[in-house]
């Protein structure tokens, strides 16, 4: 008898198959014009993951994934670097728009 066997199972779906090209390609487009980006990762319960993306021009923008095992390998293959946590450095980069103020305000103005 060979060794192995011929009836087991042995496929099982990696984290790069689950990653969506959408989802990769949507970051990679990002960092490229924005001059690179960096990520945070956060975790939004049953919706999944969170990734935003903050651009070396300080532009910030999101995208979602299933879950952060997800997010983190649809960053790795975009070639964007993950952050652990809110950094100093990383807060005083971004630059929000004029329009993002003035939503904010009309929402705390709106309480």
């Amino acid at each position: 008898m060979a060794e192995g066997s011929d009836t087991t199972l042995t496929a099982q779906q990696t984290v790069a198959d689950q990653t969506p090209d959408g989802l990769v390609a949507g970051i990679k487009s990002f960092a490229a014009g924005h001059g690179g980006a960096k990520a945070v990762i956060e975790y939004v319960g049953k919706r999944g993951a969170r990734i935003v993306l903050v651009g070396s021009d300080g532009v910030w923008g999101d995208q979602f994934a299933d879950d952060t095992v997800v997010a983190r390998e649809a960053c790795a293959r975009a070639g964007v670097t993950v952050e652990n946590a809110w950094e100093r450095e990383l807060m005083d980069q971004m630059r929000p728009s004029n329009d993002l103020w003035r939503s904010m305000a009309r929402r705390t103005m709106a309480r």
